[in-house]
């Protein structure tokens, strides 16, 4: 297998070292250019974790650079500062996996939740990460927007359904995820005093992932459903499960539907009995369990944020673009620190 050269922009925080880890070993893609803001830096200086393991020189981060080293370039930069990169290395010809939301909505939903968008042009010809209802699309682009963690959990349980769902009334979305989802930089929710034997929602019914989540839901279906998302941190490093409640219109076995919605879906598993965190640490899966009591429904979905709700589906992104099977590459159980 012919190696392609690939550069991680955005380095230091944790999706970065995630990304760092699957790539070391991965059989198509070479690491070729790694980056954050500062540079002048080894690799083990910044990732203690990888001494021994694997090392090269961190750059400061810039786009002339990374067109002359590297084929595709993953974006772990926060909004706004990644469009600024990827408008450059697009126009190099570089191919692009953007983890920050700057290509995930429609414009009008980006400029009302995020800032003004500086990168129109290429924002219209992005494909949206999540392989299980966008592969095709994955495949012919060069700009892959990787979906939030929370509307990743969220819509891999949810949109299977939305065609039975009855809109007349609102779909509720109960999350929580771990500390890591958070970032890396410390605020005072996610100081350890603060969320050691804690849990608490935050941003409840304005978070940003909300119009993500109902974005989709509207382009796979058609309806524009009411949709309400309260996530919460929970005292964990890694990890996240939604639960979701509505309302169906139509009867059905949502097991079997679901079961067989997915039964091609290498990393998607059905399960019969309410999903756990750490079934998912470490791995690429989601986990999905489904309860309908006469109209109501039930789902409940879990992920590891910063694997299937980050790095290892933007590099399974990656393979899909690169003409890759979308597994290669991504193990199935991760060591998890």
């Amino acid at each position: 297998m012919k190696k392609i050269n690939v550069a991680i922009i955005g380095a230091s925080g944790y999706t970065g070292l995630e990304l760092i880890k699957i790539l070391i070993a991965h059989p198509g893609f070479e690491i070729a250019y790694i980056a954050n803001s500062e540079g002048e830096m080894e690799l083990d200086e910044l990732h203690t974790s990888l001494k021994g393991v694997f090392n090269i020189k961190v750059s400061k981060a810039n786009a002339k650079d990374v067109s002359k080293a590297a084929d595709l370039a993953f974006l772990a930069l926060p909004h706004k500062t990644s469009m600024s990169f990827a408008k450059e290395l697009l126009k190099s010809g570089v191919k692009v996996v953007d983890l920050s939301a700057d290509y995930r909505l429609e414009l009008d939903t980006y400029e009302k939740y995020y800032c003004k968008h500086e990168d129109k042009e290429h924002l219209k010809n992005s494909a949206y990460g999540l392989p299980e209802f966008f592969r095709e699309k994955i495949k012919k682009a060069n700009l892959v927007a990787n979906p939030g963690c929370y509307p990743t959990a969220s819509l891999l349980g949810i949109l299977p359904f939305c065609k039975f769902i009855d809109e007349k009334y609102p779909v509720f979305i109960d999350a929580k995820s771990g500390v890591s989802g958070a970032g890396k930089k410390c605020t005072q929710k996610t100081h350890f005093v603060s969320i050691n034997e804690n849990c608490f929602a935050y941003n409840p019914l304005i978070h940003r992932h909300e119009p993500e989540i109902k974005e989709k839901m509207k382009i796979v279906s058609g309806v524009d459903f009411d949709v309400n998302f309260v996530p919460h941190l929970l005292p964990l490093t890694r990890g996240e499960m939604c639960d979701m409640y509505m309302l169906l219109k139509d009867d059905l076995d949502p097991i079997s539907y679901l079961e067989d919605f997915y039964k091609n879906e290498r990393f998607i598993r059905v399960s019969k009995k309410p999903v756990d965190i750490k079934s998912v640490a470490g791995t690429n899966f989601c986990d999905i369990y489904v309860k309908k009591v006469g109209k109501k429904l039930y789902i409940n979905s879990a992920i590891d944020n910063i694997l299937r709700g980050s790095s290892s589906a933007a590099i399974a992104n990656a393979n899909l673009m690169c003409g890759y099977e979308e597994y290669v590459g991504i193990p199935t159980i991760a060591y998890v620190p």
